[in-house]
C-alpha cells in the first residue's frame, strides 16, 4: 500500500522509535497525528517533520488517563474525516524479578494501563470510523521477549500479551470487514528507555531507524505479523516444546546477565 496522503496516528512519537518512525512514515508522505505527554518534544518533532517538507498534527495526551485519552480520540476524530493507521507504539517497561514484586501489584497495574489499556481504548475509540471507511489498520507494537521465556520483565509481557491476543481477535473478527492489525515483534532497541538499565549498554540491540522501519512495513504491508528470524524460531519452539525450551534457556539468560553485570563493573573500575 502506498502510504502517501494516509493518516496515521502515532503514540509515543515525542522520542526513541515512535520520533523515528513519525519521520519515516512523514517521508514517505503520510499525514501525521502525534501523540505522546511531552507536548515540547511534540513539537520539536513537528517542526523537524514540517522542515523536510511533511505534514503533521500534534496531540499532547497522558494515554494512562482514560479522561484525557477520551479528549485526545474526540480530538483527532473531529481534525480527521479519515483515519487510515493507528500505531499504539507507546509502552512503558519494567525490569524487576518476580519475588521481588510480591508487594508491588502496582508495577503491574501501571504498566498494564499503558501498555494495554491505553492501546485498547484508543483502538476502540477509532474502530468506527474504521469500520464506516470499510477499511483501516492498527499496528500493535510487542516485544520478542513475548515469543520466548525471558525472565525479569513479567509485568512488561503480560500487558504485551494482552495486547496480542486483543490484536488476533480483531483480525479474526474484523478482517472480512476491512479491520486488520499487525503485531511487530521488537527485539532490544537502543532507546531511551533501553538505556535506563545500566547494563544493557553492552548488550547488542537494533538501532531505532531500523526499528522505525518495522514499523513503516506494518502500515504499508499490513501482514499478520512483523518478526525476526529468532523471534519466529523462538515462537515455534515455544509452541511445540514449551517445557524444554523454557528449562534449556534458563542458563543462557543467567549467563548473559552475569557477563553484563562484568562488563559494566569492568567500565567502573
Amino acid at each position: 500500500m502506498d502510504l502517501y496522503g494516509k493518516t496515521i496516528v502515532l503514540t509515543g512519537a515525542s522520542g526513541g522509535i515512535g520520533e523515528e518512525a513519525a519521520k519515516q512514515l512523514a517521508r514517505a508522505g503520510a499525514q501525521l497525528c502525534l501523540v505522546a505527554r511531552r507536548e515540547e518534544e511534540l513539537q520539536r518533532v513537528r517542526r523537524e517533520i514540517e522542515a523536510e517538507g511533511g505534514r503533521a498534527s500534534i496531540h499532547a495526551c497522558d494515554l494512562a488517563d482514560p479522561a484525557d485519552l477520551e479528549r485526545c480520540a474526540d480530538a483527532i476524530l473531529a481534525q480527521h474525516p479519515r483515519i487510515d493507521v493507528l500505531v499504539n507504539n507507546a509502552a512503558r517497561s519494567i525490569r524487576r524479578p518476580i519475588r521481588e514484586a510480591l508487594d508491588r501489584v502496582h508495577d503491574y497495574e501501571r504498566t498494564m494501563q499503558i501498555n494495554y489499556f491505553g492501546a485498547l481504548r484508543l483502538t476502540l475509540r477509532l474502530l468506527p470510523r474504521f469500520l464506516e471507511q470499510g477499511s483501516g489498520h492498527v499496528v500493535n507494537i510487542s516485544t520478542m521477549s513475548s515469543q520466548v521465556p525471558i525472565p525479569l520483565f513479567s509485568a512488561y509481557l503480560a500487558s504485551k500479551s494482552a495486547l496480542e491476543s486483543f490484536s488476533r481477535s480483531l483480525n479474526a473478527e474484523l478482517a472480512h470487514k476491512g479491520v486488520t492489525s499487525t503485531i511487530v515483534y521488537f527485539p532490544m532497541v537502543r532507546t531511551p528507555m533501553s538505556s535506563k538499565t545500566a547494563i544493557y549498554k553492552h548488550m547488542p540491540m537494533m538501532d531505532t531507524a531500523k526499528a522505525a522501519g518495522w514499523i513503516v512495513e506494518a502500515a504499508a504491508k499490513r501482514p499478520a505479523r512483523v518478526s525476526s528470524p529468532m523471534g519466529t524460531l523462538g515462537g515455534l519452539a515455544m509452541a511445540a516444546l514449551p517445557g524444554v525450551v523454557t528449562r534449556l534457556s534458563q542458563p543462557l539468560f543467567r549467563q548473559m546477565d552475569k557477563q553484563l553485570k562484568r562488563k559494566l563493573q569492568d567500565d567502573r573500575d
